[in-house]
């Protein structure tokens, strides 16, 4: 980030005056406070929390007139990193993050210090650049960066994928990935994942490199850098794992396979692609240990969650989950299933794929190479004496035909539909060509739901709402307004600290609308009726929304108005 030389004889909190970050008494008291203590002003402004540390630090940049550097979020390539050792790094508080061609980016504590940049200079072959950055960026990147321990690594297996002749690259290349150290960047890789709480994994081959990114919470972040070199052994050793062929790079692979990590076993599920730069590794995370959690852990509560337990209870009819991809369905449909399974009942299911296993359940995986699709395995389950069925998803006419069908004849069937809302999954089976009499009859509930961050309980803050953000809370939940939120509206948000990695977030929680199919619904399905009229009369028969739902949450500090609005904006 380019700074503005500072004028001469300016100080920091004269620049911070300019730019109207401080008023003109606050300017005064820290040049007394500053005489009269013997402190620099850039501590006093910290110390009394008059300014967050990034806007002191870039003021500070501006007076030496250095480039001012923001670490956070900021990948560092394995390459970079391995031209100054760990121990000297924290030693200095320095870290290189970039290479420009002959010049090497490094972001210090003190970027005057001319021994550190002789010291660096020598020993990376590379004309230092220095940059400005916050001494706590800089030991929290270096903790980040290096703790992955991928630089030897890298070094080892660039020597060691260099040293192997293309044409011995098929025959040897098994056995040289089986070895360290290319074995050690892909553990490494999933350590950092089990850590994190990753739920995906993204290996990405670009122009120049290779960049691996990690689905937190639901949002990718950007961790790792590899040089390009490394990137076709790592994707070989990845294969070899997953049982998957090597040599064919033209077609993309599904495969899976478990890793331990101390306490943690999970299951991978391997996903290939071709792309223009080399193959995409997709790995989604599984953890074996973790059952279901319940529907009140879910985020599920009050009488959207009375309202779909009393629709548990009836023993036929079907119940749909909607909602686009990454919105949980599969989740809150293991919750009711591990809720509802008891010895007394047989449980099947047909998956694609099987993400957890459900003591007590018959769990099928598709097979459509084997002539096993969703509608098949629903014509067998007929036949094996079923209470309740579960369907992975309805896809097509004929998985919708036979789902109802069997709800008509005695069974309880659930399934999940992709749709935006609860209101938009009777139009949309009707498009498939489901009967309307049929639906009206066997729809008995449709759940609708999004996932949303939760905030950080250890850097939780209180902060005041503008009214125009307090109106608008007002007329999304108009009467189910807390009576408490109508004296006065408190919002959260969090800061970010080590715990959350800066984000100011920490796990997920469900956002739901339960639509109860009731006589006046059933009457709008037989009409054909559009997903608003059937919403708008679910609303008067007492549905809270998925918004209405997420702002309740938001007003009692679970999350905040900015997730909720980028899971449920319509």
């Amino acid at each position: 980030m380019a700074t503005q030389p500072a004028q001469k004889n300016s100080t920091i909190e004269d620049i911070l005056f300019q730019k109207g970050l401080i008023t003109a008494d606050q300017l005064s008291a820290v040049k007394l406070e500053s005489i009269n203590s013997g402190q620099s002003a850039d501590q006093i402004l910290i110390q009394h929390n008059l300014l967050p540390v990034d806007k002191v630090t870039e003021a500070k940049a501006q007076l030496l007139n250095v480039p001012f550097i923001k670490l956070e979020g900021k990948a560092i390539s394995s390459d970079v990193l391995n031209l100054i050792p760990e121990p000297a790094a924290r030693r200095y508080t320095i870290i290189p993050f970039e290479k420009n061609g002959d010049e090497l980016y490094v972001a210090m504590a003190d970027p005057l210090d001319i021994q550190i940049s002789q010291f660096i200079e020598k020993r990376s072959g590379k004309r230092v650049k220095p940059f400005l950055a916050i001494p706590g960026d800089i030991l929290k990147a270096i903790g980040d960066q290096y703790s992955q321990n991928l630089t030897s690594e890298v070094t080892s297996a660039l020597k060691e994928v260099q040293s192997v002749k293309p044409e011995e690259q098929l025959e040897s290349g098994p056995e040289v990935i089986r070895e360290a150290p290319v074995s050690n960047i892909v553990s490494q890789l999933m350590e950092y994942a089990i850590k994190t709480r990753a739920s995906d994994i993204h290996i990405e081959p670009q122009e120049d490199r290779t960049r691996v990114r990690y689905r937190i919470d639901g949002i990718l972040h950007e961790k790792v850098l590899l040089p390009k070199g490394v990137h076709d052994a790592v994707v070989s050793r990845i294969k070899i794992l997953s049982n998957l062929k090597i040599d064919e790079r033209r077609l993309p692979q599904d495969g899976r396979f478990t890793f331990v990590y101390g306490e943690n076993e999970v299951d991978l599920r391997i996903s290939t692609i071709p792309t223009v730069f080399g193959e995409k590794i997709v790995m989604r995370l599984l953890p074996k240990s973790t059952g279901a959690p319940s529907l009140l852990e879910l985020g599920l509560r009050g009488i959207s969650l009375k309202n779909l337990e009393s629709q548990l209870l009836r023993t036929h009819g079907i119940i749909l989950v909607c909602g686009p991809t990454g919105s949980g369905k599969t989740t809150t449909l293991y919750s009711v299933l591990t809720k509802i399974s008891t010895t007394k009942v047989n449980v099947v299911t047909i998956e694609d794929p099987v993400e957890y296993q459900i003591t007590g359940v018959n769990q099928v995986q598709v097979n459509p190479q084997a002539g096993l699709t969703f509608a098949s395995a629903l014509r067998s389950f007929l036949r094996q004496d079923p209470n309740i069925i579960m369907v992975g998803e309805v896809r097509d006419a004929e998985t919708a035909d036979l789902a109802i069908q069997a709800a008509l004849t005695g069974h309880q069937v659930f399934s999940t539909v992709h749709t935006n809302s609860a209101s938009g999954a009777p139009p949309r089976l009707l498009d498939m060509g489901v009967e309307p009499f049929l639906l009206a009859s066997s729809l008995n509930a449709v759940v609708g739901q999004r996932v949303v961050r939760k905030i950080c309980p250890k850097c939780k803050v209180e902060f005041a709402a503008t009214s125009e953000v307090l109106e608008g809370i007002k007329s999304v939940l108009g009467n189910v307004m807390p009576q408490s939120a109508k004296m006065g509206v408190k919002l959260y948000k969090g800061q970010g600290c080590d715990f959350c990695a800066r984000t100011g977030y920490l796990g997920r929680v469900g956002i739901f609308e339960v639509l109860i199919t009731n006589e006046s619904i059933s009457k709008l399905i037989l009409e054909h009726a559009s997903s608003g009229s059937i919403e708008g009369k679910a609303k008067e028969n007492g549905m809270i929304t998925m918004k209405q739902d997420g702002f309740l949450k938001v007003l009692e500090g679970i999350t905040t108005l900015e997730e909720v609005l980028r899971v449920a904006q319509d």
